[in-house]
């Protein structure tokens, strides 16, 4: 499983889990997963974690702990995860080598035949 961080991405989650006020800091990560949604039919999850679930993929980049839920797992082999900043948009940019294509929101996908139906972006 390849999941990257790029620079900055891995130093914008450092700063976020040392601030995120968890005592647990051997085990404390971010959690990415997939879920059905979006306008695309699949959106991309983070979360905050100190109790990765039993069958999550342990990866290790730089200093952050990145678990990935194994059924997501096949989603999102080879992501790279970015963090972008500008005048319009902020936030973590995802690139997708499985995706067959994406929302204009970037918080969205679609990959192959699998993706069910969209629903539009909030």
């Amino acid at each position: 499983m390849t999941v990257t961080l790029t620079e900055k991405a891995e130093f914008r989650l450092r700063a976020f889990l040392r601030g995120s006020g968890s005592d647990e800091t051997s085990t404390k990560g971010i959690r990415i997963s997939v879920k059905g949604g979006g306008c695309n039919g699949y959106e991309y999850g983070m979360d905050v974690t100190s109790q990765p679930q039993p069958d999550d993929l342990v990866i290790q980049q730089g200093s952050v702990l990145v678990y990935v839920d194994a059924k997501s797992a096949p989603l999102l082999e080879g992501i790279v995860i970015d963090f972008v900043e500008g005048v319009v948009e902020s936030g973590f940019k995802f690139t997708n080598p499985n995706a067959t294509s994406t929302c204009g929101c970037g918080k969205s996908f679609q990959a192959g035949d699998c993706t069910p139906t969209g629903v539009p972006c909030s």
